[in-house]
């Protein structure tokens, strides 16, 4: 897929500093469209979650998770609400589509510039006042959140200038993610990149799976998932993969662990398959308790 500068990210005028914006639904809800950087909108969605509305739960009221949803998905998705349902115990959510899914605008580019649709939303959640923000990806969210935190920097940095948007994340949770690109390995990634790269797969891609997926190659290749994870640091990393991964083996997690070195920490869940869908609710549970543990 073609790929430009990770750049500066536009800072949505929905939500002003500090605060939740005028016209929040019920319970605190605010459901909108950003403006990413190269001007893609995106559907997105912030939820308070339950510590904010009525301090129960274990979380803490200064945490936000933007889950990073993997390729096909989109916020409305029931294995993307179900994630979101559970890290609301802890924090606040937010949720978004990727271009070119959902509601989003764009085409997709398979992980490439959706780094700037994760930008524009941790920016927004930023927004909101919260002093934490803790990205967490599954499958080809896992490989941006990544990529994110690499070009994106972390709290050690110096804080954003005048106008610019605080993009950054102080904990990254990667969940089923490749660690390298073009893989073709097993079946489950033959039938993916046939989808991508052939017409008629994007036809299917457009009108079954409610995804537009862009024609164009990858012009420069982005930064490999494995190369980013060794510059991720001293942001926290946690890397999360099923021993039943039907699309990437053990192999990818690994590689990914080695990578992140001494500052990552790499959980290999026993009977687990692929990304949202397989993540049982007490994986979720253990991948916020951590989260606090780290950034909360």
């Amino acid at each position: 897929m073609r790929s430009g500068s990770a750049g500066r990210v536009a800072r949505s005028t929905d939500v002003p500093e500090g605060g939740t914006p005028p016209g929040a639904g019920a319970g605190g809800v605010v459901r909108t469209f950003l403006r990413t950087a190269d001007g893609v909108a995106l559907d997105a969605a912030y939820e308070p979650g339950a510590v904010a509305r009525d301090g129960s739960g274990g979380g803490h009221g200064d945490l936000v998770f933007v889950i990073a949803h993997g390729f096909t998905g989109d916020l409305d998705r029931p294995h993307v609400r179900r994630v979101a349902r559970v890290l609301a115990r802890y924090g606040a959510v937010v949720t978004f589509s990727f271009r070119g899914h959902g509601a989003s605008g764009g085409r997709s580019t398979v992980g490439d510039r959706e780094v700037l649709d994760l930008a524009a939303a941790v920016a927004w959640a930023r927004g909101f006042g919260h002093a934490r923000v803790a990205t967490v990806g599954f499958s080809m969210g896992g490989s941006v959140v990544l990529r994110h935190a690499a070009l994106h920097g972390g709290p050690m940095d110096a804080a954003p200038g005048e106008g610019r948007a605080d993009t950054r994340t102080d904990a990254v949770v990667s969940v089923s993610a490749p660690a390298r690109w073009y893989y073709r390995g097993t079946a489950p990634m033959r039938r993916l990149h046939w989808l991508v790269t052939r017409p008629e797969g994007r036809l299917l891609g457009r009108y079954g799976l409610r995804t537009r997926i862009h024609h164009r190659d990858w012009d420069p290749v982005p930064l490999p998932p494995f190369r980013a994870a060794s510059r991720i640091a001293p942001v926290p990393l946690l890397i999360v993969h099923g021993d039943r991964d039907g699309y990437f083996p053990l192999d990818h997690p690994r590689m990914l662990a080695a990578a992140a070195g001494d500052h990552g920490e790499l959980w290999l869940e026993p009977g687990m398959g692929h990304a949202e869908n397989a993540a049982a609710d007490e994986l979720l549970h253990r991948i916020a308790r951590w989260t606090l543990a780290q950034a909360g």
